[in-house]
Parts: C-alpha cells; structure tokens; sequence
C-alpha cells in the first residue's frame, strides 16, 4: 500500500516551536512526531510513502531521506521555488499536494492512505481499508469523538446509519457544530479521487474536497471497532501534553531513549551530571551531550534536550528543555516548555525574552553572554533565601 504524509504547513498554532522547526520534526523525547508516523506506516504494510514539503523543508528531507533506515521506500513533493538562493514556500493545500504528485509521475494508481505529520497514532489501518472497500467509498476518514468544547479546532461530520457522511463543518464554533465526530486527518483515498481536485490552485481536504464529496455521497467515516491512540499536535500545550504521556508511559509502544542510569532516570552519550548532588524523581531524560550542574532540582517528568545545559540550583518540574537551552541558575520552572528564547506554559502562553528581561533565566547554551547583572544576582539571592 501507498501513502502520503502531508507535512507542508507552517504550523502557526504551535509557534514559537515552529519559527525554526517545521512541524513534522517536533520532537517528542528526543523523536520527530512524523518518525512516529513512518514507523506506524510501515507496521502496517505501508512500503510506498511520499511526503509533500514546503515550509522548512529540507530539515525533513535531511532526516528522513530515501527511508531505508526505516525499511520504506520515501521521496518528497516540494511545493514552492527557488529566489536568489532562498526557498520560498508556497503550499498547494492538502489535496493540492495530491494532484501534484499524481500529475508528476502517476503515483496514486491504488488506494492509498493520505495522513497529517503532526499526530502520534497507533489505529490498525487494516480495518480502516476493510471499512473503505465493504462500503465502496470514494474516500474513508478516521473519525474520534471529541469534547463539545474542542470542535472548533476539527472538521466536524455528521453520518447516516451505514456510515456515509452527509455533512462536513471545516472547525465549527461549538454552538454550530452539528456533531461532535472529529476527523484525525487519516484517510483512505481511491485513485479517482484525483479527479476532483483542480490543478490550477491551492486545494484544501478538509475545507474543500470533503464538503464536495459529502453532496455527491462517496465520503464515508469510521470510528472503528478497538480503542486506538490519536495524539494530535495541533496546539502548543498539546506538545507538552504529548510528552508527558510518553514519559509516564502513557503512549503505546514508546521507548525511553538513552540508557536508564538509575530508577526513572535515563541519560543519552556524553551527558555531564553527579546525581547524588542534584534532586532527582523520575521520570526524567537528558539527551546526548547536555550538562546539569550540582544542585538542581528534576522532578519528572522532565525531558531535557540534547547539547542543554541546566545550571546550580535550577528547579524544573513537569517541564520541556529543548535542545541548547541553557536554563539558569536558581530559575524555578513548572509546567514549561523551555527554548534558548521562549518559555511557554502547558496552557500555551509563551514569554519571549527578546521583550523582557528575563534572557539570563533562559538562553542558548551555545552563547558566551552569561554574565549576570547585580540585580539579577539580588533577585536570585531572594528566591533563594525565601525557598
């Protein structure tokens, strides 16, 4: 079977992680969320996949290459062009990305599976496609019921009894949703679908194709029959929400990375830390090459990412370190996702240090600036004198 990993967008809802990363290669502990799709793929008898790029794009195809480390055939669909040694992205929408492949060489002359990069998923796409073909559907899509409170973030489907979808709501306010049945953004396409995507301009799945597909009666939907994960990154407090989970164990088949050194503590090559001189309750990693100095504080779940250095008496709890974010001395951080520049809570609120003075609690780790102000050291002396 073929597929198509639809990984082009800017991601804007998960800024600031995406001012430099595409959203595909967000890392939850230390693994891109689309290498959790690649690998689910092939799992499932996917051996065929192509990947429509854009923004950010070479960062993915320098990963994710041929995809013979992940025993897969891949190749790439670039949807922008070239302007004085810059690339310049100009997405063709999720169903454009369809027709440009097919125009280019033919590839979808099967059913095919087409799913979003951004979510961590372990659905069994066998009963997905045995759903598609007993019901002859044109397309198929994954569908989870989701809190009344949250479908303004998911197209919306109404079904009839056999499961064909009569109405399609492209991310209702709550008062207008006419059910609460959320597409994942896994589907199950035949060839022809082709057809009803134009060539001329940017084309959407969700806004466009599936609306036109549910007034011609060939769209169908399936929550299916065993319980199955669906982690969506669509939000920036989602990201956190996600890593906790694989810290705690909470998603199927994860595996801590690194080696597990003490109970809950896992370290990755050429980490720096004396664990008897810091306070450490699990679950905890610190990737490849990161340093945490005498008397910090990591109370898990904390990822701490690779190159990362957390200086004397930081305290993290529940929280995210990004790669080469040095944290500082006696900061005090719960419930954070923290970058060289930016420090977000799980809620989603992002405190950038370009507009405060706050950059000597949170920085590159590769920058030689580390000199503290007497007012900065005055406030530390406090925190520290009122813990």
């Amino acid at each position: 079977m073929k597929a198509l990993i639809l990984a082009a967008g800017r991601g804007t809802r998960v800024r600031p992680l995406t001012d430099r990363l595409p959203k595909p290669m967000i890392p939850v502990v230390n693994k891109p969320v689309m290498a959790f799709l690649v690998e689910h793929l092939r799992r499932c008898g996917v051996g065929q996949i192509m990947v429509n790029t854009s923004y950010l794009s070479p960062q993915i195809e320098a990963y994710f290459r041929d995809g013979l480390r992940f025993d897969v055939e891949m190749a790439y669909s670039f949807e922008g062009r070239e302007e004085n040694g810059r690339l310049i992205d100009e997405p063709l929408g999720s169903a454009g990305a369809i027709q440009k492949i097919h125009r280019h060489s033919g590839f979808f002359d099967e059913t095919f599976v087409v799913i979003c990069g951004d979510a961590v998923i372990d659905l069994d796409l066998r009963e997905l496609l045995r759903f598609h073909r007993e019901r002859g559907a044109l397309a198929t899509i994954a569908l989870r019921e989701v809190p009344a409170e949250d479908v303004q973030h998911y197209g919306i489907v109404v079904q009839d009894e056999q499961g064909r979808i009569t109405q399609f709501q492209e991310k209702p306010a709550p008062e207008q949703a006419l059910s609460r049945l959320a597409n994942t953004g896994i589907y199950i396409f035949e060839p022809e679908i082709v057809e009803s995507i134009p060539f001329d301009r940017p084309y959407d799945i969700g806004g466009e194709l599936f609306p036109k597909l549910a007034a011609q009666g060939g769209l169908y939907g399936t929550t299916l029959s065993k319980p199955w994960q669906w982690l969506d990154i669509g939000r920036i407090g989602d990201f956190h929400e996600v890593t906790m989970k694989a810290m705690l164990g909470e998603i199927n088949g994860f595996c801590m990375p690194g080696r597990e050194v003490l109970p809950g503590l896992w370290v990755g090559l050429n980490v720096r830390i004396n664990p008897e001189r810091c306070r450490i309750e699990g679950p905890v990693y610190i990737g490849g090459s990161a340093e945490v100095a005498d008397g910090a504080t990591l109370i898990g779940p904390v990822c701490i990412g690779a190159g990362a250095v957390i200086e004397a008496d930081a305290h993290l709890e529940r929280s995210v370190v990004l790669e080469y974010t040095r944290v500082g001395r006696g900061g005090y951080f719960d419930g954070k996702i923290l970058g060289s520049n930016f420090c977000v809570s799980a809620d989603g609120t992002v405190l950038d240090s370009s507009h405060t003075d706050i950059g000597w609690l949170f920085a590159d780790a590769r920058s030689d600036d580390l000199s503290l102000t007497d007012e900065q050291n005055e406030i530390l002396a406090l925190a520290r004198r009122a813990a």
